[in-house]
């Protein structure tokens, strides 16, 4: 119980989306990092990009979502190396849950949605700090995930194009920012497609906030 308090101590800030569309996945983040009530850092890229065509938002402990990733990169690659073909999503998902279970005790305090797209298609998981990896159409995390997941709970269905799954996670980090102290200071926004793995530039996603 001690351990799970500690957790949720730190899963405080941040606002972190993943959606599943019909031909591919969308993720979306906000780029405030907080201190308590503290701002510490005003452009902390959250989302990630695992393999060509594996991505990941991250919200919690800045240090353990940076070493995951790292991590997961590294094993991404490996696997290329050793078997010649690219991991699968579904794949990738169950060793990062691998690997957060077997911390459970001294636990890596991040929250994490991992999707992309391969040969079974798209695909999306959200894994906990003790290694559970669940899979879904839509997800959020951190602060903002009510507001985020009120949007999308209305919004979402599961025949959006990635072009309109991209406007409503930006839609939903948005709501979050505005409604949540600990979520703000713009947006990140990654695709991952049969053609691989994606990030619209700030020019794209400043323009796309203005249609909205």
């Amino acid at each position: 119980m001690e351990t799970l308090e500690k957790v949720k101590e730190y899963m405080k800030g941040t606002t972190t989306v993943g959606l599943v569309c019909k031909d591919g996945v969308v993720f979306a983040s906000d780029k405030r990092a907080t201190m308590g009530t503290l701002v510490a850092h005003k452009i902390v890229h959250k989302s990630f990009m695992v393999d060509k065509h594996i991505g990941a938002t991250v919200a919690g402990s800045v240090a353990d979502a940076q070493a995951l990733i790292r991590w997961m990169q590294a094993e991404a690659k490996l696997f290329r190396m050793r078997k010649g073909e690219e991991m699968s999503v579904k794949a990738a998902a169950t060793l990062l849950g691998n690997i957060l279970f077997s911390n459970r005790y001294f636990p890596m305090i991040v929250q994490l949605i991992l999707g992309g797209y391969d040969k079974e298609g798209a695909s999306l998981y959200s894994i906990d700090p003790l290694g559970s990896a669940i899979k879904d159409k839509m997800f959020a995390t951190g602060s903002g995930s009510p507001m985020a997941l009120g949007l999308l709970e209305d919004s979402f269905k599961e025949d959006l194009s990635v072009d309109e799954g991209i406007k409503l996670a930006v839609r939903a980090i948005k709501v979050a920012t505005e409604r949540d102290v600990m979520t703000g200071n713009g947006i990140d926004v990654v695709k991952i497609t049969k053609k691989g793995f994606e990030k619209l530039s700030e020019k794209e996603v400043e323009e796309l906030i203005k249609t909205l």
